[in-house]
């Protein structure tokens, strides 16, 4: 994976990164995948991973994205994916899909894309492969578009898919049912947040050496 210094002076998400000890994009993308799962109270702000101590696929990728672009890497590419989200995917939505009878709700997930090569780091086990042959769409977005710009994209995807696929549903109610599985998704690693320290993670003995400069 392309890799490179964090410079100083290059911003607020370069600048939050050095002041933790992480001097390299490598460092930052593994930093990022280790925080917990959780949706931010901000998802505006960029600093917001940082301030909650976690974070989605959106803001985690949305400030990897804007740590590339500070050090000028533009070729390193936020992406957002329509994907088929169903058991296969995650065991964990099984219960939701089943009570309303789904085999799968389309879900919005952003990632990047580095010279060709797509990389996950909404969590330390996330990779690319897991929702490869599941993706319906796909396409560049920027870091400040993940809020509206996102949703409106994913609602008229889902609204299309209801008609197409003549499903008893409106829009409100799958939305309703896509944030039940999100709620799902987050319910193991609310514990995992409990446990989390970045003075911990940045002196443990097996990743220490990643944050030396």
């Amino acid at each position: 994976m392309k890799n490179f210094k964090i410079q100083k002076d290059k911003g607020i998400v370069s600048r939050q990164f050095l002041t933790k000890n992480v001097h390299d994009f490598d460092s930052a993308c593994h930093y990022i995948s280790m925080l917990p799962y959780k949706r931010n109270t901000d998802k505006r702000d960029i600093l917001c991973v940082f301030n909650d101590l976690g974070g989605t696929c959106s803001t985690k990728h949305a400030v990897l994205r804007k740590l590339a672009l500070e050090n000028d890497y533009a070729e390193i590419k936020l992406m957002l994916g329509i994907f088929k989200m169903d058991e296969e995917y995650t065991g964990k939505i099984k219960n939701t899909l089943e009570k309303f009878n789904l085999k799968y709700i389309p879900e919005a997930h952003n990632y990047l894309k580095i010279e060709g090569i797509y990389y996950d780091f909404t969590r330390a086990n996330s990779n690319y492969n897991d929702f490869k042959n599941k993706l319906l769409l796909e396409k560049e977005m920027e870091y400040d578009q993940i809020v509206e710009e996102k949703i409106v994209f994913h609602q008229a995807f889902l609204k299309n898919w209801i008609d197409t696929e003549c499903l008893d549903y409106d829009l409100h109610e799958i939305w309703k049912i896509r944030e039940q599985c999100i709620k799902d998704l987050q319910k193991k690693d609310d514990a995992e947040l409990h446990n989390f320290s970045p003075v911990c993670y940045q002196n443990s003995s097996e990743i220490r050496d990643e944050f030396k400069q």
